[in-house]
């Protein structure tokens, strides 16, 4: 078994050796990270190289997410937490449900600081977890492997699709079981790490732009931006108050006494003050337009202009 598993290691190309690097322990410390930065400016090409894929996958994961569907990330190691840690950000940064964008981790939470042996292996596992969260048509489900061939990652897949859910593949190795059992399969091909098989390193940076543009760019779809402003965003703490004043100075060029009277009105939420200041609604009224354009602001302001 350990002789078969070598071999698949082998040919992977996030497991390749770099001879030239076998001395680098013995170089200073400024060339070493020059070295290390170097390798890391590949990885935006390496994405840059698979955008119309991307593209495709954020396409049809925000059809279904506009029709009540959530986002699962499902990963091993690097591969999970970096999925937990872009689902965790989606509420404080859209104000979405904290049940809207999720993040499994092989071997569940525990494993996000101390690695759990062995749960990587397990497809039942995933599907398990699945399971547990009812996955269905209108949801979709991430398999995030560097490798590719994660038994975690694909059998979330492969379960996730026998559900009627979407599913995406993303890895760092061309030709992948991972992106093959997927409907949109994402392959980075960040080329050998600079320590052999540290896929925490190259592969790790390209899954989280890649996960970075997932999210991102459905929420925009979404409705969840004003061009570049976070308008969906909930004034809950000082700085986001702070923050939530500025998106709405931006936006509407208002004074701050109508900035923070809009913010009261609307119990701090900026995409309703913004309506109010634009489209001179009351609070209500906004809150009633914005139901209209399906929480779509630029809409919701044509048909405030048209009334």
């Amino acid at each position: 078994m350990y002789a078969e598993l070598r071999s698949q290691l082998a040919g992977l190309t996030t497991e390749a050796h770099r001879p030239e690097l076998r001395e680098i322990d013995r170089q200073p410390t400024l060339d070493i990270v020059r070295a290390m930065n170097a390798e890391d400016t590949a990885v935006p090409t390496a994405v840059a190289a698979r955008l119309p894929q991307i593209a495709a996958a954020i396409d049809a994961l925000a059809e279904r997410m506009a029709r009540g569907g959530r986002l699962v990330y499902a990963g091993a190691g690097t591969a999970g937490r970096m999925g937990v840690l872009d689902a965790s950000e989606c509420p404080p940064t859209f104000n979405t449900d904290p049940g809207q964008v999720l993040g499994l981790i092989a071997g569940g939470p525990s494993a996000m600081v101390k690695a759990v042996e062995g749960a990587e292996d397990s497809a039942e596992h995933a599907a398990a977890d699945l399971a547990d969260l009812g996955v269905g048509p209108l949801d979709t489900v991430v398999g995030i492997s560097a490798s590719g061939r994660t038994p975690y990652a694909i059998g979330a897949v492969r379960a996730a699709r026998e559900r009627g859910a979407l599913t995406i593949g993303l890895s760092c190795n061309a030709g992948s079981v991972l992106a093959a059992s997927a409907e949109h399969g994402i392959e980075i091909v960040v080329g050998p790490e600079f320590l052999t098989g540290s896929t925490r390193l190259k592969a790790g940076t390209a899954q989280k732009l890649v996960l970075n543009m997932l999210t991102t760019v459905t929420m925009i779809r979404l409705g969840k931006t004003y061009g570049n402003l976070m308008v969906d965003l909930r004034a809950s703490n000082e700085k986001l108050h702070a923050r939530s004043r500025r998106i709405l100075s931006l936006a509407t060029g208002a004074r701050d006494e109508e900035i923070e009277a809009a913010l009261t009105a609307t119990g701090g939420e900026v995409k309703p003050a913004v309506l109010m200041l634009l489209g001179r609604v009351d609070a209500a009224g906004a809150v009633r337009l914005l139901d209209g354009a399906g929480g779509h602001l630029r809409e919701a302001l044509d048909l405030a202009r048209r009334s």
